[in-house]
């Protein structure tokens, strides 16, 4: 009898905590939801006006960053506040997704605490300044989200502050490393140039004549501002710019951790990223020695990469061949892709042309309105010698062109912001990891080529051809190669700046044009072996996801499941989708 008794009011007991635990669950998951959104309205996009318009989030369009030492002292001190506050929620009061979204903000806290008060960019690099300002229009310009006027007015009210930015330049730029100020300088006069026809062309239509004197008088003086600021640089900071670029073992280690989520010892990195780069040298050579049995790989590689479009018939080149792309994805079952609408193909934005050859440009998760997408191609440039004009269309051959456009748009960056919306929090739209978003796109080179596309009839018009596509895409993966040994040796000091372009070209079969432009752009992002990283994750967590389900494995499910997590590090998605947390790599 009381044994029965016993059970009944244990029973009773469970069904109270089973009935009491959904609300009190929701009730932690309610306080989780609103802690994230302050952080994401007093923290993250306070202190990043320009970000909260790209996502989408337009009251603050007439905000600019704050670039003083007072403002980058009081962002300091938001995120440290913020972070103990998410750091004292207990996860397990919270399911599996906000758990996960909770590591995820305070590992961003984490990342941004270093970039600020270690790593130093507001003291160190003057392009943070002139690329930002540049930045924070060309977010205004670039989709049409409002009427011609109401943007320009936001133009006009970021431009009045932007007098305080190059003043915080001329108080903030200590000891700038000389590759730095050669890069500002460098970009300059594009974005002089950007700030003189591009802003006013954008917006030729806006009809308020008290807007439109307002911002004769604005953009005059940040043109004037500008020069001013390339002058000072020239003149004053290329001769004192002596300081070390290198962020060291320490601090590179530490922004994996809180950027990718990954704590694997650079010694062990190392040995990962060279064993992928011989592999694909030696694949390389193979598929070489097919191609052209008489000829050493660096001929065969000269070949490819004299294999290229004219400079104005590039842009089509990629168009042409999103056809062949999107029916080979929908016919093969790769992906869902959830829109028909193609992003828009358009000339890199002169801010970003002296470190980068293509990029995405997609609108932020929140935007309602403009929903145009950008695909940015770095064609050469009015002053460019013919030398310069051959080394940069080297990088768009017959091949590369394949693996940019899988890259950059079908299945790569583009059909990853389609799926945005299907990411599970809000968190989850606005916050992730290059690992994720660069691995995605750089796993996809390899993953269509491997399923089938890129062979005479699907993408290729006869088996030489193919044979150029499965190089152009290998020659990519050897750049990511050499991105992932570069970082590491030239950050922790092992490897000189020199020596980088060097290995680019020899052990990435780069040109020396693309070599020195990858190694200028591996000066400030130190990390920028998370392409690498991110694929050689995806196809260990694809392997494992196949070795689980067997038979039932289906590889377009596979890469949907991916796709509604997110961007988030790999650890997280792996967790979401396996239930593991074994390591990634």
């Amino acid at each position: 009898m009381w044994v029965m008794v016993a059970l009944l009011m244990m029973a009773r007991s469970e069904s109270t905590r089973a009935r009491m635990a959904p609300q009190a669950t929701n009730e932690k998951q309610a306080a989780w939801d609103k802690l994230a959104d302050e952080y994401f309205d007093q923290v993250y996009f306070k202190f990043a006006p320009s970000s909260a318009t790209s996502a989408g989030f337009h009251q603050y369009d007439a905000l600019l960053e704050d670039y003083s030492r007072a403002g980058m002292g009081a962002n300091v001190a938001a995120l440290t506040t913020f972070g103990k506050r998410v750091a004292e929620v207990d996860p397990r009061g919270l399911d599996e997704t906000r758990a996960a979204d909770r590591e995820l903000v305070l590992a961003n806290i984490r990342g941004a605490l270093l970039t600020q008060e270690t790593i130093r960019p507001w003291e160190k690099n003057p392009d943070f300044y002139s690329s930002g300002v540049s930045n924070s229009v060309y977010v205004i310009m670039i989709r049409k989200f409002a009427p011609a006027d109401e943007r320009l007015r936001s133009v006009v009210a970021r431009e009045e502050k932007m007098p305080e930015v190059f003043a915080a330049a001329r108080v903030n730029l200590k000891n700038p490393p000389r590759i730095y100020t050669e890069i500002a300088l460098e970009q300059l006069p594009d974005i002089i140039s950007f700030f003189q026809n591009d802003v006013p062309a954008a917006f030729a239509s806006a009809s308020d004549p008290a807007v439109r004197a307002a911002f004769a008088k604005s953009n005059g003086a940040v043109i004037a501002d500008l020069q001013n600021y390339a002058a000072w640089l020239k003149s004053e900071v290329l001769p004192r710019s002596n300081g070390d670029f290198r962020i060291g073992a320490e601090t590179f280690s530490k922004k994996l951790l809180y950027d990718e989520m990954v704590d694997t010892p650079l010694d062990q990195l190392l040995e990962i990223g060279r064993a992928d780069l011989h592999k694909n040298q030696a694949e390389f050579k193979r598929v070489a020695a097919e191609l052209e049995p008489n000829k050493s790989s660096s001929e065969v590689l000269a070949e490819l990469m004299a294999d290229h479009p004219a400079p104005d018939h590039l842009l089509q080149s990629f168009r042409d061949t999103f056809d062949g792309l999107i029916a080979f994805i929908r016919a093969k079952h790769i992906i869902t892709i959830p829109s028909d609408v193609r992003p828009i193909l358009q000339e890199t934005p002169p801010f970003m042309r002296a470190t980068t050859f293509a990029s995405m440009d997609t609108p932020g998760p929140f935007e309602k309105v403009a929903q145009e997408a950008y695909f940015n191609v770095t064609l050469p440039g009015a002053h460019d010698t013919a030398e310069e004009i051959a080394g940069r269309m080297a990088a768009f051959n017959v091949g590369t062109v394949v693996s940019t456009a899988t890259h950059e748009a079908y299945p790569g960056h583009y059909v990853q912001f389609l799926w945005v919306h299907e990411a599970p929090t809000k968190t989850r739209m606005l916050l992730g990891a290059s690992s994720n978003a660069e691995g995605w796109a750089h796993y996809c080179e390899q993953m269509m080529l491997d399923e089938g596309f890129g062979q005479p009839g699907t993408g290729a018009k006869d088996a030489r051809e193919a044979k150029l596509i499965r190089l152009g895409q290998l020659e990519d993966a050897l750049l990511r190669d050499a991105r992932f040994i570069v970082g590491i040796e030239m950050h922790r000091g092992k490897m000189s700046f020199d020596q980088a372009v060097e290995f680019f070209a020899q052990e990435g079969y780069q040109t020396k044009e693309t070599g020195l432009v990858e190694t200028k752009r591996g000066t400030a992002d130190p990390t920028y072996l998370y392409y690498t990283l991110g694929k050689l994750e995806i196809l260990k967590l694809r392997a494992d996801v196949k070795k689980k389900e067997g038979a039932a494995f289906s590889l377009e499910q596979f890469h949907n499941n991916f796709m509604r997590q997110g961007f988030p590090p790999i650890k997280i998605v792996r967790r979401a989708m396996l239930a593991d947390d074994s390591p990634t790599l």
